[in-house]
C-alpha cells in the first residue's frame, strides 16, 4: 500500500512539474487543491506531497491561510538561476575532459551530427529538449551525478528562455556552438571548453527581462485574444546587478 501510495505521489509531481515548466499553471496563480485533483484523478493527500515537492524545487510558493501558488516569472531570480548553471556546467565540463574517454566524446558528436539534421515537423519543445540532452550528456562524462541532478533542476526552471531563445532563431548560433564546445573537449583543452561554455551560457540582465516579458505576453495571450487582457507585473530586480558579456 505503501508503495502505491508512494508510486502515485511521484506521478503526480511528474505531471505537476510538467505543468509548472510549461506554465500552464500561470505565474502568481494560486492553485486550486480540489479541481487540480479531479483532473488528475487522484485524493488531496499525494497532490498535497507533490505540492510540497514543488515548493522545494523551486517551481511553487506557499502562504500560510491563503494555499500553493506558482512562482512568478522575477528577471532576477532567472539571472541568479543562469549563474548557478553557469558555475555546474563549467565545473562539470572541466572534470568530464579530466575523465571522459574518446568514445564517449565520438558519440556526443554523432548525436549532434543527427540531432542537427533538419527534420520536419519539430517543435520548438523538441529543439530545447535536444539541446539540453547535449548538455546533460557532456556533463554526464564528469562523472558526477549530483552535478547531472541540479543541472536538470537548474534547466527545468529556466526553459522557457530556452524555448524564447529557439523562437527567436537562436537554434543555428547553438549548434554551432555546441560544435566548438565539444571539440575543445575531444581536442582536452579544458581552458577554451570553459570559456566557450561559459560564453555559450552567459545571459546579460536586460535579456533576460526582455525574455520575461515575451513569456509574460506569450502565457497571457489566450486571455487577450478572448477579450480579457490581465495587467502583469514583473518583479524589479535588484541595483547593482546585471550587465555581463
Amino acid at each position: 500500500m505503501a508503495d502505491e501510495q508512494e508510486s502515485t505521489v511521484e506521478w503526480v509531481y511528474g505531471e505537476l512539474t510538467t505543468m509548472a515548466i510549461a506554465f500552464q499553471l500561470r505565474p502568481s496563480e494560486r492553485i486550486n487543491e480540489v479541481a487540480l485533483a479531479k483532473k488528475l484523478g487522484v485524493s488531496r493527500t499525494p497532490l498535497r506531497e507533490a505540492l510540497n515537492r514543488l515548493v522545494a524545487d523551486g517551481y511553487l510558493d506557499f502562504v500560510p491561510q491563503q494555499g500553493f501558488f506558482r512562482r512568478a516569472l522575477d528577471p532576477q531570480e532567472i539571472f541568479d538561476l543562469y549563474e548557478v548553471r553557469k558555475s555546474i556546467e563549467v565545473s562539470g565540463i572541466g572534470l568530464a575532459i579530466q575523465r571522459a574517454k574518446a568514445p564517449d566524446l565520438e558519440a556526443i558528436r554523432d548525436f549532434l551530427d543527427t540531432s542537427s539534421a533538419d527534420i520536419p515537423g519539430r517543435t520548438i519543445a523538441d529543439l530545447v529538449e535536444l539541446d539540453e540532452i547535449f548538455h546533460n550528456r557532456m556533463i554526464a562524462l564528469s562523472g558526477n551525478h549530483e552535478l547531472v541532478q541540479l543541472l536538470e533542476k537548474i534547466s527545468g526552471r529556466i526553459r522557457f528562455v530556452r524555448w524564447i531563445d529557439m523562437e527567436n532563431g537562436r537554434r543555428s548560433v547553438t549548434q554551432s556552438e555546441h560544435r566548438a564546445i565539444l571539440q575543445a573537449a575531444m581536442d582536452r583543452d579544458e581552458d577554451r571548453a570553459k570559456s566557450l561554455l561559459g560564453e555559450h551560457i552567459d545571459r546579460r540582465l536586460d535579456q533576460i527581462v526582455e525574455a520575461v516579458k515575451e513569456g509574460y505576453a506569450r502565457i497571457y495571450i489566450a486571455s487577450s485574444v478572448m477579450g480579457r487582457p490581465e495587467k502583469v507585473d514583473i518583479p524589479p530586480v535588484r541595483p547593482g546587478t546585471g550587465e555581463r558579456g
